[in-house]
């Protein structure tokens, strides 16, 4: 779809609408296109499993802290 820009303006939200559900949005001026509006792909907690399988956690580095021991064995990074 081409829109101009002075027109896109007026259609902001109902053009990022679009562009979310996938269409993409080309914005002109004097008929030229001079940008586009394209959905971003969703964002994904990279950070979360980054680092799997690159190290092995020590068994023994909850040993004394009950507490610890409780957050590793919720987030299963320890082996049971």
């Amino acid at each position: 779809m081409q829109i101009a820009i002075a027109e896109a303006k007026a259609q902001f939200a109902e053009l990022i609408r679009r562009a979310e559900a996938g269409e993409e949005i080309e914005l002109t001026r004097y008929g030229r296109p001079v940008a586009r509006l394209t959905a971003t792909p969703p964002a994904a907690n990279r950070l979360l499993g980054c680092m799997k399988g690159q190290f092995d956690l020590p068994q023994d580095m909850t040993e004394g802290d009950e507490a610890l021991a409780a957050l590793f064995r919720e987030s299963r990074l320890l082996p049971e």
